[in-house]
């Protein structure tokens, strides 16, 4: 049977790693967020004590979070399922034809997912830390500039993000450096647009910070501006008849690719090639990231030196409300 035609459950047993790799990719975004905007924003963080200058800060995280990306991009696991990461980059290829329904339906629900578990184990290593302001679970909301400002930018740097993605990957030449140009394109926004809405372009990355807490105010914006602004630019990249490639944002030729079939066959459920692929570099690198974390959370401060910066912000009391 073709890959055209495979139905949801057929999908889902074929294609199930590159699903699982977009929940942990999402996953590994938002806890480097959490992480990044615990120890830049809470009040009793030594990075906040030293680093006054609020915009010093957003630079700071717009640098850690494009890197984040960037890292995720060309991990083993992102060349693999195409590192979307985003509901509305995934919606943008289906609208191009580049990605069939089942694999972005179960894509989506696989960002919905891996972007909330990102969220509860920074929760579950900070506490109320965290979770009170003012780093909120690092929830995206729109500014002082109000409503309509947030939709607007957020309409504009999707649509912006979406259309360069394209323009860059379309290319033989220049395809190579995608994840190059999206991670900077990331840092940079939240280095400026961020006092506007937060910074989100993902609805599934503004969900998973919102669900903890029931935060759930003016979430219509960070559904639909997203979704609008990317769709419509690649509706407007197709008008424009520039080159089109493949919805992966690196694609290395000897990886397989569930959305346009190249590289090696998929292997059946069960086999070698598959375990393989989830014992890759990747794995050890996100695995050693949770066990440090995790001995943060669970021994005293100081008792493994590279993880005393964390282990001191969770025995910080939490500092008191306004």
């Amino acid at each position: 049977m073709s890959a055209g035609s495979l139905s949801g459950v057929e999908a889902l047993r074929s294609h199930w790693p590159e699903y699982l790799i977009e929940a942990w990719a999402l996953g590994t975004f938002m806890i480097s967020a959490g992480v990044f905007a615990t120890l830049l924003e809470y009040p009793n963080s030594p990075l906040h004590r030293v680093l006054t200058d609020p915009g010093l800060r957003r630079v700071l995280a717009g640098v850690a979070m494009g890197l984040t990306a960037i890292a995720i991009i060309y991990s083993p696991w992102g060349k693999r399922s195409g590192a979307h990461m985003n509901p509305a980059v995934t919606l943008s290829f289906l609208s191009l034809g580049k990605v069939r329904g089942w694999d972005a339906a179960y894509f989506i629900a696989a960002q919905f997912a891996g972007g909330t578990i990102g969220v509860l184990l920074v929760l579950a290593l900070f506490g109320s830390t965290f979770s009170a302001p003012p780093v909120s679970y690092a929830v995206t909301v729109p500014g002082p500039a109000g409503v309509p400002a947030a939709f607007a930018a957020e309409l504009g740097i999707s649509a912006a993000l979406m259309f360069t993605i394209l323009l860059v990957s379309g290319s033989a030449r220049t395809a190579p450096f995608t994840g190059l140009v999206a991670g900077g394109l990331v840092a940079t926004y939240i280095s400026l647009e961020a006092p506007l809405s937060g910074m989100s372009m993902n609805p599934a990355r503004t969900f998973a910070s919102a669900a903890p807490g029931l935060m759930w105010q003016d979430m219509w914006i960070y559904f639909t501006a997203p979704t609008a602004g990317m769709v419509g630019a690649a509706q407007l990249y197709r008008l424009a008849r520039c080159p089109l490639a493949c919805a992966k944002l690196i694609h290395p030729s000897n990886v397989r690719c569930i959305h346009c079939g190249a590289g090696p066959s998929a292997p059946q459920a069960g086999t070698g090639s598959r375990s393989a692929a989830f014992r890759s570099g990747s794995g050890s690198a996100i695995g050693f990231l949770l066990l440090c974390l995790f001995s943060a959370a669970v021994t005293p401060s100081g008792a493994h030196p590279s993880c005393a910066a964390v282990a001191s912000l969770r025995e910080t009391p939490t500092a008191t409300r306004t």
